[in-house]
């Protein structure tokens, strides 16, 4: 059925006859029942905030103008030694007492102070003004006060008033029913309701407020611009559920020190877990939050996280401590060990000049369990790294240094790598030689290992390179780059995969390369849109290079694929160079209309001279001629996104890379799905992908305004067809979720059921159950 609509309390509401409706809609939104008891005591004849709605005029709409004004007057005041104007249609003067009576449609203001009532009754001698019906009160912050009746005194502090509500320029209203200003210029309010929840829902209909915080007392000094309540308890959905003893918020929106929404959580390795968290504002730029996590199936665990903002930049801290069993990970893991362990989290970036700037980060874990027990994160391998950077308009330069932790079952920390430090500095020269750019670079780079191979690198090289568009509209670009190198390494024979190892000791190596690159954009009109073919042609050419003689650290990871086709370079990283002669030839296709976007690549290439054996098979570049690869991008509006990403073999066109990532519908229902096939028989022994198939699927359905259910699932599809070494029998969970959720302007809260399907270590497979909640524009969670 249709409802009455009741206006949404603006910031700055015109004056009109029918500003009440607005001010004590909310009012009454808030206080109710709190209201009712305020009826049950008020005197035979006195107005409370429902009946004053009861009366109202929802109906009716506002005039577009408030009525003329019939006089204007400017006077000193003589007690606040500031100046008072007054507008209203009509104005009255009594000399004795002096006293100032404005009626209808009244606007005092005095500096940034405003108070907008029917009546104004201004003692000159005590200082004291009594607005009186439908009065608003906006102070030098925006915040504005809306009640019945106030008494003000000459600075337009306010004093006594009934049926107040205090709507915070920050967001967030205030109701009570009675309100007074102390000796110290605080506001005491009695029996009140606070809230930021809107008053009327998408329909424009009236709604009660998702949550609000009731209080038998509340007082707001409008000199700290902070609101302590006190007896405050949280309510949702109009249930009392939660008390919040030293409860305090701020009027500006800034965090206040207090307690947040505790979170709940059921799983197979720690049974029912309850956290909760203490927020300490240390100052305007520090703040540090304490948890603690209690648990049926564990001991307890503490966290803290330090965040710091300076004036050149910021860093936070996290860490967290237990003292729990752990079963160690590996081919004879042992009984449970009782151990301290933890984790620490650290990064900051700060920006010393225009130029300057440093960022790093730590991760260090105590176990390779800890994280995933614990559920702060899955990664496989955690990085710390620090780098110093310079940035300017033609130069830069990086000093860094990295390592790396591994938590991955069966990993040998010790051939896990560490670089420090690794530097690169390049600069740009425009226009130095036949019209072209010049890009000079020097890097550098030194890898350690506590039981594995060691790598020092440093080389010395410039790249040339030259636009022009030809007059038949060809886009031509020609290349020139030249390299000198110089590695030592040392254990090469402990790198377990020979093919990477390259030979111990010194060893140089000089690179040079020389490309063409043609493009033919062609443009033209098609299926009521705009399209553009743009064959592309590229001739790579280099002499043979020394690459096997060189450890390979930085360019394992090689599959040919759309993004790298017309590379100069197909390999990742510097320390292999793909050498000989060869011609790479596609096209792109870009289709637009009205909504619609449509992308295409498709591609191949083929090489003139045979090289040495640094392509391995299953690559996809190992033979004369490449594999085809492409990739396909759809998108209309923001309703559907699709991509899709391919390899095909160049002889019989079997699919050895089937990559697809779509997504339709809105923000609050969609359907995600995302596919990757490999087939790339590629040795076993080579550090590389093996053939893997995996299904990803995630969807959300909203229903009832702000209701919804998701879910999400990993399936591994890889069968021992793909991979003899492989345990999969084809279909696989690895991690799927359920849930339900609730989301409006103010609140957002849920369950969600998750449940993993492999157990390492201490890390039990099984379900995990989950509550959360958080209140929006109070800073809980």
């Amino acid at each position: 059925m249709p409802c009455d609509p009741q206006p949404a309390l603006p910031i700055l509401p015109a004056p009109s006859p029918h500003r009440r409706t607005a001010g004590l809609a909310a009012l009454a939104g808030l206080l109710l029942p709190l209201g009712a008891q305020a009826q049950e005591g008020a005197a035979p004849g006195t107005d409370t905030a429902q009946d004053q709605i009861d009366r109202a005029e929802p109906g009716q709409e506002a005039p577009q103008q408030a009525p003329p004004v019939e006089a204007v007057a400017a006077e000193e005041n003589p007690l606040a030694g500031r100046e008072i104007e007054f507008e209203a249609n009509t104005i009255e003067y009594l000399s004795d007492p002096e006293i100032v009576t404005a009626s209808g449609n009244v606007i005092l203001r005095s500096e940034d102070d405003s108070v907008i009532a029917d009546r104004i009754v201004w003692n000159r001698e005590t200082g004291v003004i009594r607005a009186e019906g439908d009065v608003r009160v906006v102070d030098p912050d925006g915040n504005q006060l809306y009640t019945d009746s106030v008494e003000l005194d000459g600075d337009l502090r306010v004093g006594a008033m009934e049926n107040l509500l205090l709507a915070l320029r920050a967001g967030g209203r205030l109701a009570a029913v009675q309100g007074s200003r102390g000796e110290d210029g605080a506001i005491v309010l009695e029996r009140a309701a606070y809230s930021a929840c809107a008053i009327t829902g998408p329909d424009g209909c009236a709604k009660k407020p998702s949550w609000r915080i009731t209080a038998d007392r509340v007082v707001y000094d409008p000199d700290t611009q902070e609101i302590d309540f006190r007896g405050a308890y949280l309510e949702l959905f109009g249930k009392r559920v939660l008390p919040l003893p030293g409860l305090a918020i701020s009027t500006d929106g800034s965090p206040r020190s207090g307690i947040l929404v505790p979170n709940l959580r059921l799983s197979a390795s720690n049974g029912l877990e309850v956290s909760g968290s203490y927020y300490w504002r240390l100052a305007e730029n520090r703040d540090l939050t304490a948890s603690g996590y209690l648990y049926t199936g564990a001991p307890p665990m503490v966290s803290a996280q330090y965040r710091q903002l300076g004036e050149t930049g910021a860093f936070q801290a996290t860490g967290y401590l237990t003292r729990s069993s752990r079963i160690p990970i590996g081919n004879n893991p042992g009984d449970p060990e009782q151990s301290w362990r933890g984790y620490v989290y650290a990064n900051g970036r700060y920006q010393f000049d225009p130029n300057w700037s440093a960022t790093g980060s730590i991760r260090v874990a105590s176990d390779r369990t800890f994280l995933r027990r614990y559920d702060i994160s899955r990664d496989d391998r955690l990085r710390s790294t620090i780098e110093v950077e310079r940035i300017d308009d033609d130069s830069y330069l990086s000093i860094a240094g990295w390592a790396f932790q591994t938590l991955r079952f069966g990993d040998d920390q010790g051939e896990v790598p560490f670089a420090i430090p690794a530097i690169d500095f390049r600069q740009r020269l425009s226009d130095p030689l036949l019209g072209g750019k010049v890009e000079l670079q020097a890097n550098s780079l030194n890898i350690l290992r506590t039981d594995g191979q060691d790598t020092q690198r440093a080389f010395a090289g410039a790249r040339w390179d030259r636009r022009g568009i030809l007059p038949m509209g060809q886009e031509v670009t020609v290349t020139a780059l030249a390299r000198g190198d110089v590695y030592h390494s040392g254990d090469n024979l402990l790198s377990p995969t020979e093919f990477y190892r390259g030979e111990e000791g010194w060893q140089t190596r000089f690179v040079a390369l020389g490309a063409v690159d043609v493009k033919w954009p062609l443009v033209g009109e098609a299926f009521g849109g705009t399209q553009v073919l743009t064959p592309r042609v590229q001739l790579v050419a280099s002499p043979p290079i020394r690459n096997l003689a060189i450890p390979n650290e930085d360019a394992r990871a090689i599959d040919l694929e759309d993004s790298n086709l017309f590379a100069l370079n197909r390999f990742p990283g510097y320390d292999r160079v793909e050498d000989g002669v060869r011609v790479t030839y596609g096209f792109d296709w870009k289709f637009t209309a009205p909504g619609w976007r449509v992308l295409a690549t498709l591609g191949q290439s083929y090489r003139l001279t045979s090289s040495d054996d640094i392509l391995p098979d299953g690559t996809g570049l190992s033979e004369r001629v490449s594999d085809i690869v492409g990739r396909t991008e759809v998108r209309y509006k923001d309703f559907v996104q699709f991509t899709h990403r391919f390899r095909l073999d160049k002889d019989d066109l079997a699919v050895r890379r089937n990559e697809f990532d779509a997504t339709v519908g809105t923000r609050r229902t969609y359907v995600e799905v995302g596919y990757l096939r490999l087939n790339r028989d590629i040795a076993i022994n080579i550090e590389d992908l093996q053939d893997r198939e995996e299904l990803r699927l995630a969807g959300r359905y909203a229903f009832a305004n702000y209701w919804s259910v998701f879910g999400s699932g990993v399936f591994n599809l890889t069968d021992r067809e793909e991979d003899p070494s492989f345990t999969a029998d084809g279909f696989d969970p690895l991690r799927t979720r359920l849930g339900v959720a609730y989301e409006d302007d103010c609140i957002e809260m849920g369950f969600t059921w998750r449940r993993d399907y492999f157990a390492t270590g201490d890390v039990e497979r099984g379900n995990t159950y989950q509550v959360y909640i958080n209140l929006k524009n109070l800073g809980f969670r």
